[in-house]
């Protein structure tokens, strides 16, 4: 009988019937779903729409100490470009350096008073141009840019009478001046950006996975049902991955000084502080992420759906006045954004709490608006 039906141990129709249930078991699993269609699209859109290596656009503040058609000519020549916005004429060095430590601007041009008298006695002017040299990806093209400021004013201002200031040599010169990272070392702004995107990626997973297989297991139940609070065990659970955290960046800032002699220009103390308010988001994305989700893997899921957003949007990888205007909306709601700001501020420019301050309040009501969230998911899961 078995020589007659060879495929006996086989049946398709028990094969199609595990088929269909898995298939309805992934329509009834809706965030499984989402996470199938969701993701190719998020990764579709930031890759194809929101990154870019060569960002334009970037914020420039002047300080003029003359108005004349010469400096006039020059800043055109710099909207020209299309690399240079002018969002701001400051009055002296003091506010420009300012503007370059809170981040409201990638470059300060300096022109000097003297200037246009200069240029016409053909002595060969300088201005200065300084620059955020933090992050080199975002600066390089826009410098090299500024060398063909030169031409485009000379072009344009130097003639009849004038036309014999332009020589071979340039009438006169952009000196460029990068900050807080001259040599354009890669190191000194990817190190200290790690540390939040390992924060990121490793306590919002933890904390997901730790309170779903709580549910799962059913002990979370059975903690619930002696005098303790729910505020009690989901706070008294958080201490242990709030410690991991603090590891964590001892261990990165250990090693960006030691191993990639990142220098050290701000606060200590500062930086764990920043540290804490991103473990602290960290911390609250993961309490409702497990809130929503059934099991572990769906809380696995959502963890990557929030993660990649953050990696790729937050200025970590790529220039963030290179993405487009609803990107930068996106990223600004991130938490992983402004650390990288205050830990490349602090690290890097030696920020001060005037200075860090508009992006530590943003973490701050993140931080709250989430916790809310988390506590009302968190309830109605327990009840």
């Amino acid at each position: 009988m078995n020589a007659a039906r060879p495929f006996a141990w086989f049946s398709w129709s028990r094969w199609w019937g595990i088929v269909r249930k898995e298939f309805l078991q992934l329509r009834r699993d809706r965030v499984t779903f989402g996470m199938i269609v969701g993701i190719p699209i998020v990764q579709l859109a930031l890759f194809g729409f929101a990154i870019n290596s060569d960002p334009r656009h970037l914020p420039t503040a002047v300080i003029v100490a003359e108005h004349s058609e010469f400096t006039r000519s020059l800043m055109a020549a710099m909207r020209n470009s299309d690399y240079f916005d002018i969002v701001e004429e400051l009055h002296d060095e003091n506010a420009g350096r300012a503007a370059l430590a809170q981040g409201r601007a990638q470059f300060v041009l300096n022109i000097p008073a003297d200037f246009t008298k200069q240029l016409v006695r053909g002595e060969k002017p300088a201005v200065l141009l300084e620059a955020d040299a933090t992050d080199p990806t975002a600066t390089g093209m826009a410098l090299s840019a500024a060398a063909q400021l030169v031409s485009s004013v000379a072009s344009k201002d130097l003639r009849g009478p004038l036309a014999h200031l332009m020589p071979a040599d340039p009438p006169f010169e952009v000196r460029v001046h990068r900050l807080y990272n001259p040599e354009g070392i890669t190191q000194y702004n990817i190190i200290p950006g790690l540390m939040g995107v390992i924060l990121t990626m490793t306590l919002v997973m933890m904390t997901g996975l730790a309170m779903t297989r709580e549910r799962e297991r059913g002990t979370m139940e059975n903690l619930l049902a002696t005098p303790v609070r729910p505020i009690e065990v989901t706070t008294g659970k958080l201490v242990p991955y709030i410690a991991i955290g603090l590891i964590q960046a001892t261990i990165i800032l250990l090693a960006s000084r030691w191993v990639f002699g990142v220098p050290f220009a701000g606060s200590v103390v500062a930086i764990y502080l920043a540290a804490l308010l991103l473990i602290a988001a960290n911390l609250t994305v993961g309490i409702t992420l497990s809130s929503i989700a059934r099991n572990q893997l769906q809380a696995m899921q959502m963890t990557m759906f929030y993660f990649l957003p953050n990696i790729l949007l937050s200025g970590f990888m790529f220039p963030f006045a290179g993405m487009p205007v609803w990107a930068r909306w996106i990223a600004s709601v991130l938490p992983l954004t402004y650390f990288n700001r205050l830990i490349r501020g602090i690290i890097l420019k030696g920020n001060g709490w005037i200075d860090l301050w508009p992006n530590i309040w943003p973490m701050g009501v993140f931080t709250l608006v989430v916790m809310l969230v988390a506590m009302r998911f968190y309830r109605r899961t327990l009840d």
